[in-house]
């Protein structure tokens, strides 16, 4: 009996997971493109060129989503931890986490307050942008 429930359970191992578990993990992480999507459009478009949104908008110095998840092996790792790397510390705001001490990251923008979630969720989109 035990072999044939460590058979079973090798098997569906090897098939994977069910279609409607598969279809929803789907679902989620098109919802989650499409969060971050948003959200890039939103408020990292007044720097970054994000995809087609702003083709020619951004700053000059900033780089493209584009650039980053094409030119950066760590571009991954830059989109997780963005709100720890200048100039973001000084506008970008996460929910739960202290802020920067304003004497030494002063604003030099409007701030942008998001939720962790919304951070992978950008990240998500912007892996939508690699070049295959």
């Amino acid at each position: 009996m035990r072999n044939a429930i460590a058979a079973a359970t090798m098997l569906g191992l090897c098939l994977g997971p069910a279609p409607a578990v598969a279809d929803q993990a789907a679902d989620q992480t098109a919802d989650q493109v499409a969060d971050g999507k948003a959200l890039a459009e939103e408020h990292c478009s007044r720097c970054h060129v994000v995809g087609d949104f702003n083709k020619f908008g951004g700053i000059g110095s900033t780089p493209s989503f584009q650039l980053l998840v094409d030119a950066f092996d760590d571009w991954a790792e830059r989109f997780e931890t963005f709100q720890a790397r200048r100039p973001h510390p000084s506008f970008v705001r996460v929910a739960g986490y202290p802020y920067p001490d304003p004497d030494v990251f002063p604003p030099n923008a409007a701030p942008v307050e998001i939720e962790l979630d919304d951070i992978a969720a950008i990240r998500a989109f912007a892996e939508t942008l690699r070049k295959q």
